[in-house]
């Protein structure tokens, strides 16, 4: 059970030329709405005629929100889930306007994404994270969400320690190496 600041230094090491870290704000939030459009069907409504509806989406965002809470860091971990449940939100509602075309829509934004994370490691010169660990996959929208918090001058304490453990954000010479 490892905790927020030990999740984001593992994750942060792979993650530290600003090209990367810009293309995993896009591409992050990508593959989770791609993700929510694919799991919005099958859809059980909660009461006849409600807006809101059980999915697989909103069932596999109420499990990786207790996930998160499970990890510390009040505001991140709450800033995530609520991330999060509008990336979801968003996805259902783009479901139902794609009406038949909702699974080409929603692998459209996943493999986006995903060509968009693959750019960024192209610039990192390291492959992906979860590549090591799968659990980088809930880490991912965790450390998008870091980002912003960092961006709006929030939990500068956290950036501190994954600055001082994996190093500052630089630029890679494409030429050279990897960044360590």
């Amino acid at each position: 059970m490892r905790d927020t600041v030990s999740l984001l230094v593992q994750y942060a090491r792979y993650h530290r030329d600003p090209r990367n870290i810009a293309t995993h704000l896009v591409g992050i939030p990508l593959i989770v709405l791609g993700i929510g459009v694919l799991l919005s069907h099958p859809s059980i409504p909660l009461t006849p005629g409600a807006l809101w509806a059980l999915t697989p989406g909103w069932a596999l965002w109420a499990a990786a929100a207790l996930w998160y809470l499970t990890r510390g860091g009040l505001l991140l971990m709450v800033s995530v889930i609520a991330a999060n449940g509008l990336v979801m939100l968003l996805a259902h509602w783009m479901a139902v306007q794609a009406g038949d075309r909702w699974v080409a829509l929603g692998a459209g934004l996943f493999v986006a994404g995903w060509v968009i994370q693959f750019i960024g490691h192209y610039y990192e010169g390291r492959k992906p994270a979860f590549m090591d660990d799968l659990i980088g996959l809930l880490v991912g929208p965790m450390f998008v969400v870091a980002e912003v918090l960092f961006a709006l001058r929030l939990c500068g304490e956290l950036r501190q320690t994954i600055e001082a453990e994996a190093g500052p954000v630089r630029l890679r010479d494409l030429h050279a190496g990897a960044l360590r």
